[in-house]
């Protein structure tokens, strides 16, 4: 089932470089731009949009290309990180504005830290949820991503690089899949200490969801609410979705130039202390002070697992809001 519309939502789609993105908008005021991770669409944005709307501000949550109702490219390199920020700029200029706050979740916050990178001239300050900022560099991401399991287990990142290979995982059993996905990685249903890493699938023919807890959803996932996400990932497939894992040796070159290099704008960061996002790069939020010189807060939320802004909704909002009001003063 479709979430029940209301009068304050508006639909729109916009011209982009993608062709077309979709995007619900809610409030007057000040835009901030939301972009969602993997995999979830405009809807993990529900709770906030309400929210910043009646702190005095426009907010816009878009459908990344790929995903929900915004143009889904062939090409597996039309997913690569360039042409996802051009998207971003499109739908600024395209809702009349010069320039936005933008704030990103998952694969949306290393969108949103991309875009900031980028075109500082049009998104003055960027907030980051669940994955923390990690300026272009290192090693090739598949080299390292390839070293990481040893022999017995293949890390998810990796698994997710052939095409065809995960979708013929997921999509027999979106629903099922994406409920074991969304519990493996929320803080109340993930598995416990020793139990198998659902990161990883066991080499020789094992699959994620092997590792997925079954028959559990999260506090914040209702019935209906995982209808909303299997509805649109049945119409769409998982492809579009899979391809930004596709590009992250694509991005890696076309970002070499930016080695290094801290984002400057005012910035905010919040994550889930039991999330791996940010366990796994707890060296990056201590580079913040250079990495992020212009950092207002950084946020660990005890008990919190990866998709914070639906598992904490009004901390989150509280953090953003608060957050933006500091950006007007």
């Amino acid at each position: 089932m479709q979430p029940e519309p209301t009068a304050e939502l508006r639909h729109r789609t916009v011209e982009a470089p993608a062709g077309r993105l979709h995007l619900v908008e809610q409030g007057t005021g000040p835009l901030v731009l939301l972009v969602h991770g993997f995999p979830e669409f405009w809807y993990s944005w529900r709770h906030q949009l309400p929210a910043l709307a009646a702190a005095g501000y426009r907010a816009a949550a878009i459908d990344v290309r790929g995903y929900g109702r915004s143009s889904r490219p062939e090409a597996t390199e039309a997913y690569r990180m360039l042409d996802l920020v051009e998207d971003n700029v499109a739908v600024v200029r395209a809702l009349g504005e010069e320039s936005a706050v933008i704030v990103g979740h998952d694969w949306g916050s290393n969108i949103a830290a991309a875009s900031a990178l980028l075109h500082p001239e049009a998104f003055r300050a960027v907030g980051l949820l669940s994955v923390p900022y990690a300026p272009p560099g290192g090693p090739r991401p598949t080299d390292v991503f390839g070293r990481v399991g040893g022999p017995e287990q293949e890390f998810y990142v990796s698994y997710f690089q052939e095409p065809g290979r995960a979708e013929a995982e997921i999509e027999p059993d979106v629903r099922g899949w994406l409920a074991g996905f969304y519990a493996a990685l929320s803080g109340d249903t993930m598995p416990a200490g020793g139990e198998p890493d659902p990161h990883f699938v066991t080499r020789g023919g094992g699959r994620l969801r092997d590792r997925f807890p079954a028959g559990v959803l999260p506090a914040w996932l209702s019935e209906d609410d995982l209808d909303v996400y299997a509805g649109e990932f049945e119409r769409t497939g998982l492809t579009g979705a899979l391809n930004r894992y596709r590009n992250m040796d694509r991005d890696w070159e076309d970002l070499a130039r930016h080695r290094g290099a801290p984002i400057t704008q005012p910035s905010l960061f919040a994550g889930g202390a039991l999330d791996a996002s940010t366990t796994w790069m707890a060296d990056a939020i201590d580079a913040y002070p250079t990495t992020l010189p212009a950092l207002s807060a950084s946020h660990l939320l005890d008990g919190c697992g990866h998709w914070i802004q639906q598992e904490r909704p009004q901390e989150v909002n509280s953090l953003l809001t608060g957050w933006l009001a500091g950006l007007q003063d």
